[in-house]
């Protein structure tokens, strides 16, 4: 008889415990994580192994969840963002679902509660490709969306307290 394995339940991570140097070192991540871990020790008034062994630390902690690059997409022409909301039609969650996520347009897509089950982000060219875009979600879901006029908060990194 094979014994069958289930999977864990998911607990919610242990939040890490930051000192002000964690604060610093993650602070100076945010605003450029391109920079040297020499650079990096120097701003936070460490030794470069004493940072590293910080950075892998964090890393490891699950705090740091990976390094990327941030792109303008004004300048890749996508003049416009929008933010729509939508709200599938009966029976049709995870099909609405799988539609965004096939659309490279919605660059971010959240599950919320409420009476819309999603909270999408995308960008466009031209006023002209909403309309093609929505096309493909309208089949099975209702949408309600806003043009973007600017972003007061762009997106930072939660306090580190």
């Amino acid at each position: 008889m094979t014994k069958r394995l289930t999977p864990a339940p998911k607990h919610a991570p242990t939040p890490a415990v930051l000192d002000d140097t964690d604060r610093l070192l993650l602070a100076a991540l945010a605003d450029d994580a391109r920079q040297p871990v020499s650079e990096l020790a120097r701003n936070v008034g460490l030794s470069a192994p004493a940072t590293a062994d910080r950075l892998r630390r964090l890393d490891t902690q699950g705090v740091i969840e990976r390094f990327t690059v941030q792109l303008d997409p004004r300048a890749l022409g996508y003049t416009l963002q929008a933010i729509v909301r939508v709200k599938p039609l009966p029976g049709q969650l995870h099909l609405v679902e799988e539609v965004i996520r096939r659309i490279l347009e919605f660059v971010e897509c959240d599950k919320v509660t409420g009476d819309d089950c999603f909270i999408c982000r995308l960008y466009l060219r031209s006023i002209e490709q909403l309309d093609e875009i929505l096309s493909k979600v309208t089949e099975r879901a209702e949408t309600s969306t806003a043009i973007v006029k600017s972003t007061p908060v762009p997106r930072r990194l939660p306090p580190l307290a």
